[in-house]
Order: C-alpha cells, then sequence, then structure tokens
C-alpha cells in the first residue's frame, strides 16, 4: 500500500478538526420543561459544551419545543423527541440528532455530524 493511501484517513481527520469560523455552524438543541432527557444532558454536556472543542465549532442554541421557533430557524422541522439537537449552517440542516442517550455517544455523533 503505498503512503499516501495509508495517510489518507489521517489526513481526512485533519480536516475533519481543522479550525471552523466561529459562526460556521451552530447546534440547535429543540428542549422542553420537564424533559428527563434534557436535565441529563444539560447535566452531563449543556453546563460545559461552550468550552469544548466541538462547542467553538457549533455553538449551542436552545429552542423551546413548544412555543414556535424563531424566524431565522422557520427552516428547521420539528420534533416529537427532546431533545433533539439540529446541526444548522448557513440557513440549512446538516444533520439532526434525536434524543439523548448520555455522553460519549452525544460526542460521538456529534462527530459524524
Amino acid at each position: 500500500m503505498s503512503l499516501s493511501r495509508r495517510l489518507s484517513p489521517i489526513l481526512g481527520l485533519a480536516v475533519l478538526f481543522a479550525p471552523y469560523p466561529a459562526a460556521a455552524a451552530e447546534l440547535v438543541v429543540l428542549e422542553k420543561a420537564g424533559c428527563p432527557f434534557c436535565v441529563r444532558f444539560e447535566t452531563e454536556v449543556g453546563r460545559v459544551y461552550d468550552k469544548t472543542d466541538e462547542g467553538k465549532r457549533a455553538p449551542l442554541r436552545r429552542v423551546d419545543n413548544e412555543k414556535p421557533y424563531p424566524a431565522d430557524l422557520a427552516f428547521v422541522t420539528p420534533d416529537r423527541i427532546t431533545p433533539t439537537f439540529v446541526l444548522v449552517d448557513q440557513g440549512r440542516e446538516i444533520a439532526r440528532l434525536r434524543g439523548y442517550p448520555g455522553e460519549d455517544f452525544f460526542y460521538a455523533a456529534l462527530g459524524t455530524m
């Protein structure tokens, strides 16, 4: 196997984790009052998310799922499951994670988004 083929996955990771502009993307969390999984997310991740590399690349924006969405998020399709995480960029949805099964799974899923 050639050197370029062996380095290809490594270079792909470098691109994946390259610095992004501060406003390049936003992670919208659709949540609702009384949601136990929303509370769990807040306890395990939400309180420190803005200090992580992921939080710097895609800042967290909280949206009450039981109220009308802000006008600039009109393109986001509502979801019955909370929390739902929607990665948005330049007025379009890039990816979506429905539910919160735990911190490790959240960061792994976010990495693929």
